[in-house]
């Protein structure tokens, strides 16, 4: 029976995955503000959001239309900085006390599944690191004497079956240290800390360059 993927690569290719899942930048800090203020449960939308942008700009690195967009300077600054200015306005609204899907400390606040969901998107799509990524590592673990097809199913669910695991549990290490996060007498620090990880968020995707 014929090897659909050369697994001698694949595990290598697997680790760099979990290793770069497992660095402490923008979406992980997304996925610890919504588990500091919202619990680990409202932390899955956030990485479903971004593991959805991360299946984006995967499909668009195995054609050539990825090679294309990295090499756009103008597409990557529209895109970092349009996302930035979207995580600066979510991150100072928490500092400030105005409800945002990361906020906590307002009476019967609630983040919303579809918009934690949207969030993570959003982050993930506004941090093009994610495309040149992909555009640099796949061609080398893709064996252009198998099946090209079944190559990229498998290298697409090392990416993203690693790192959906990994944000999860960056998730409830927040949610298990910050139970005190709902206590009224907590919950204003709790969003400005929620903030501050969301702002920061923004500055590690502007400081991406091609």
């Amino acid at each position: 029976m014929t090897a659909s993927v050369n697994w001698d690569t694949y595990w290598l290719y697997v680790l760099a995955e979990a290793a770069l899942s497992l660095s402490p930048g923008p979406a992980v800090m997304l996925v610890i503000a919504y588990g500091l203020t919202h619990g680990a449960r409202r932390s899955i939308p956030a990485a479903l959001g971004i593991l959805c942008a991360n299946a984006f700009y995967f499909s668009l690195s195995a054609t050539s239309l990825g090679a294309l967009l990295v090499a756009s300077r103008t597409f990557f600054n529209i895109v970092r900085w349009l996302g930035a200015a979207y995580l600066v306005i979510l991150g100072a609204r928490a500092l400030i006390g105005k409800p945002t899907p990361i906020s906590v400390s307002r009476p019967g606040s609630k983040a919303a599944p579809g918009a934690v969901f949207l969030s993570g998107v959003t982050l993930q799509l506004a941090n093009p690191k994610t495309l040149i990524f992909f555009a640099a590592i796949l061609p080398q673990f893709v064996d252009p004497r198998l099946p090209i097809g079944a190559q990229m199913l498998w290298l697409a669910a090392g990416s993203v079956i690693p790192e959906f695991f990994i944000l999860l549990g960056y998730g409830y290490l927040a949610a298990r240290a910050a139970g005190f996060a709902t206590d009224p007498r907590y919950a204003r620090w709790t969003d400005r800390l929620a903030g501050l990880l969301v702002l920061a968020a923004a500055a590690l995707v502007l400081s991406v360059t091609t």
